[in-house]
């Protein structure tokens, strides 16, 4: 077998044009035509070019049948490694073409026709690569973050964004302190936190790049008084989680992002137990009147974590596929998460955060309500289909967000909010949906706007050296060296 190109990915496993590919080549060697293998598995010729072209997926059942016919066996056909470097080309080829930076061009797609020479096939994927390499060189700032990101999304997806370990240490840990369902209170917590052999000590003087700080040597949380008594409870829940949890200093982004997806889901599970919630959401599924805001109201939690939390349970026990995001009013998106295939906003590299949501989405709708601050419901008719969506503004110390749970059309009949007769149709990443003022407002204010941007230093500068977290060590160092009790 001919060795594919150097740096394209053949363990990424079968795929439809993979398969397809398998079958031509075991075709072509035993001599047949598309023809009498379409007689041989009672196809017609045109269905075994769309199979071999990798426009369809197969069944197991069907990829038995033309195991059969070709003499093969089914490992046969699912080897994924391409039966020569021309099919490699053109596998790497399609690839590519399906990936966002292709799509962010806006080229038609090129055919790998007999006539297109190898070599054109390798210049163009060379360019590609380069293409890949220079936006992130032009991003290297903000890359690893985003990276991370992508890479947890897909994690989240691939389990359902539920955390069954997570959910067992959650029932060990109220059964210690005997809680038996129901909202965890603040007392409760501080309860748990005597358990683990903690003290909580609240003060004014938290450094400004902390929201909690555990002294392990003398058994201390210090908390910031500032926060009201349900934040409170969430930041010492964490910081528990945390601990429980055994997590270090993180070495790299990635790290980060898992410890703080880690102790957000326990401290989560905590506030809101499984099998209460899940009874709750249960109960509200059979009578269609699933809502974020009763399991918000239940649990004395806000909006955020509720959506979470109902993200955490919908698809693992209610088989309900859902998608959650975060926007600021702008319209930035800074947290998202999806089983539905609702399609994100993506740059060239795939990275959805910091990226505009669409004007029509109701993340972005729930803005321009005179009452901006209920439950806001919508369908939206997007290029893959339509959703239904729930949103909700709060406020934080940067401002307003809306935070928003949605799923496919098919499953909205379960969810309060269904009946309302609020729709939109956004075609978005097609510019002429929402990315770029109508042709009236251009050619009265082209030339002459000239507003003056305001710049997110956030994104222009890179994690302090030595740190992922960006925690000013010798802040806190000083700090617990001033309230520790040998001092």
């Amino acid at each position: 077998m001919t060795t594919p190109p150097a740096g394209l990915d053949d363990e990424a496993g079968p795929t439809p044009l993979s398969i397809g590919r398998r079958v031509r080549a075991l075709r072509q060697a035993r001599g047949m035509t598309v023809a009498q293998l379409g007689e041989a598995i009672d196809r017609a010729a045109s269905q075994v070019s769309v199979i071999e072209n990798g426009r369809r997926e197969l069944r197991v059942s069907e990829l038995r049948t033309l195991a059969t016919a070709l003499g093969a066996s089914l490992d046969d056909l699912l080897d994924p490694t391409p039966p020569s470097r021309r099919d490699a080309l053109e596998m790497e080829l399609a690839r590519v073409q399906e990936g966002p930076l292709f799509a962010s061009l806006r080229l038609p797609r090129l055919a790998a026709r007999k006539s297109l020479p190898d070599e054109a096939i390798e210049t163009i994927l060379a360019m590609h690569a380069e293409l890949v390499r220079l936006h992130e060189r032009r991003a290297s700032t903000p890359e690893e973050a985003r990276r991370a990101n992508t890479e947890l999304r897909q994690v989240q997806r691939g389990r359902a964004n539920y955390y069954p370990e997570l959910e067992a240490t959650a029932r060990k840990l109220h059964a210690a302190i005997g809680h038996a369902g129901g909202p965890l209170s603040h007392s409760a917590a501080s309860s748990l936190a005597a358990h683990l052999g903690y003290t909580l000590h609240y003060v004014h003087d938290l450094p400004v790049t902390t929201r909690s700080v555990t002294d392990g040597r003398h058994g201390r949380i210090y908390l910031p008084i500032r926060h009201d008594g349900t934040e409170r409870r969430v930041v010492l829940l964490q910081a528990l989680a945390a601990s429980v949890l055994g997590h270090e200093e993180p070495r790299d982004y990635a790290a980060l992002l898992r410890q703080r997806v880690e102790a957000n889901y326990l401290a989560a599970a905590l506030m809101m137990p499984e099998e209460s919630a899940v009874g709750m959401l249960v109960e509200a599924k059979a009578a269609r009147e699933l809502s974020v805001e009763d399991l918000r109201d239940a649990f004395s939690v806000s909006y955020e974590a509720a959506a979470h939390r109902f993200c955490n349970l919908a698809t693992e026990h209610l088989g309900l596929p859902v998608h959650f995001l975060k926007v600021n009013s702008s319209g930035v998106l800074s947290k998202a998460y999806e089983n539905d295939d609702v399609r994100f906003p993506q740059d060239a590299l795939g990275n959805v955060l910091g990226q505009r949501v669409c004007r029509q989405w109701s993340a972005r709708q729930v803005f321009e309500r005179d009452d901006r601050y209920g439950i806001y419901h919508q369908y939206t008719d997007k290029p893959n289909g339509t959703y239904w969506c729930t949103s909700a503004v709060q406020t934080d110390a940067s401002g307003d967000f809306s935070v928003s749970v949605g799923t496919q059309y098919a499953h909205s009949k379960w969810f309060r909010g269904r009946d309302t007769t609020t729709r939109r149709y956004s075609s978005c990443p097609e510019p002429d949906c929402c990315g770029a003022p109508s042709p009236a407002l251009a050619a009265r204010w082209d030339g002459t706007a000239r507003p003056a941007a305001r710049i997110n230093s956030s994104l222009l500068a890179a994690t302090p050296s030595g740190s992922a977290t960006g925690i000013d060590r010798i802040a806190v160092y000083e700090f617990l060296e001033e309230h520790a009790p040998d001092a």
